[in-house]
């Protein structure tokens, strides 16, 4: 690349995450805060391993970490404020018609005293470990991908034992919520925001919770949720059938090979089928079982099966469900890229307000790089008027 090229690009990626601070800047009441933000979002942005707040601090000149940690511990600002304004310019940047998906993420810490750790399973590990967990809202198109909403699931011994619960900063107001009932608040707040979404999409966690169900129907949100082969849902004769016992009874012509999206080694082929279920509240929607099975690659391979619940109007194809299961994967990208490029999971404070606050500040420059990449890939699908076209 030319010097010049090289130069104009930097300048461009300054000036955007400057606008990014100027949207943010009526959630802090103070000038302090609200200055030192942008170098903590340039240090989360930056090429430094380890992103806590001593390196924060070097990547903006100074001394002590000091003032970074007063930024996420003591500063006068509303992190909620930020984040209605990260869920904005996500959808402005990224475009309507998006895919919300829910899902959770681990951040393995030692000791006991951080806000809302414990030994509880994490997909971070793939084991039980000493960690918080994260539930997340991530809003997907065509253009991009980048996490919205954030909550921090707090178990029973955290909320049961006030005196402890206090000590990292949560107040007597914050009581227990499952990962479904945390779900469902996030979703709320972005379709009370306008989030042009189309469809939910989630694991298995929030799948098989009925009343998150029902809560998408009746707000009017298609969903294809995964679930659980003994979660059980209602047959048009009206009966309450496990969804691995109906799927069990389809004939080999019931299923359809096809792609659920690209993947990172091509297209994702798997068998699909759906049956209709008992209608629901909205005399346009229907509801259905889906079920993926895997292709075998040998004879003595055996298939695996996963099933989902799925509900939305009435005219929906096969087709538009799995876009929207294989959807789900974006999140994971999200996880992925937030934790390795902007920082998500590296900070260093254990109080409640601190953790929304870092975390917030890291979905946000990870929402800039998205939104970033989302306008560089689409004027690099330009087409090219240049004379090496002729």
């Amino acid at each position: 690349m030319r010097c010049d090229g090289l130069v104009a690009e930097v300048q461009d990626w300054a000036a955007g995450l400057e606008e990014v601070h100027r949207r943010i800047a009526g959630a802090f009441a103070r000038a302090e805060p609200r200055a030192r933000v942008l170098p903590y979002l340039r240090g989360l942005l930056g090429q430094s391993e380890r992103k806590n707040g001593w390196t924060l601090a070097e990547a903006a000149g100074e001394v002590s970490p000091d003032g970074m940690q007063r930024l996420l511990r003591t500063a006068d600002w509303n992190a909620d404020a930020v984040r209605d304004q990260l869920r904005s310019y996500v959808v402005e940047r990224l475009g309507p018609n998006g895919v919300l998906i829910v899902d959770e993420t681990g951040f393995i810490k030692k000791g006991t005293r951080s806000a809302g750790v414990a030994r509880q399973y994490t997909g971070t590990t793939g084991k039980i470990d000493n960690c918080q967990i994260g539930v997340f809202l991530a809003y997907a198109t065509g253009a991009g991908r980048a996490l919205i909403d954030r909550e921090l699931y707090l178990p029973r011994a955290w909320t049961d034992d006030r005196e402890r619960a206090r000590a990292a900063g949560i107040g007597d107001e914050v009581g227990f919520a499952t990962k479904p009932e945390l779900a469902r608040r996030m979703l709320t707040r972005a379709l009370d925001a306008g989030v042009p979404a189309g469809w939910l999409t989630a694991d298995e966690i929030y799948g098989q919770d009925k009343r998150l169900r029902v809560w998408c129907e009746q707000r009017g949100l298609p969903y294809v949720l995964a679930t659980r082969s003994n979660d059980t849902v209602a047959t048009v004769d009206w009966r309450q059938r496990r969804v691995r016992a109906l799927i069990a009874e389809l004939s080999e012509t019931a299923w359809a090979r096809c792609s659920a999206g690209a993947g990172a080694h091509g297209l994702r082929l798997y068998d699909w089928a759906r049956i209709e279920l008992l209608a629901g509240f909205d005399p346009g929607w229907a509801r259905w079982v889906l079920a993926r099975r895997t292709i075998p690659r040998t004879a003595d391979e055996p298939a695996e099966l996963a099933y989902y619940v799925c509900a939305g109007p009435t005219d929906t194809t096969l087709e538009q469900l799995l876009a929207v299961a294989g959807a789900r994967w974006a999140v994971e990208e999200c996880f992925q890229a937030a934790k390795n490029e902007a920082g998500l999971a590296s900070y260093q404070v254990r109080d409640y307000t601190a953790w929304y606050r870092h975390i917030t500040l890291a979905m946000l420059a990870h929402a800039y790089l998205s939104a970033t990449r989302a306008t560089a890939e689409k004027g690099a699908s330009q087409p090219e008027t240049s004379s090496s076209s002729r």
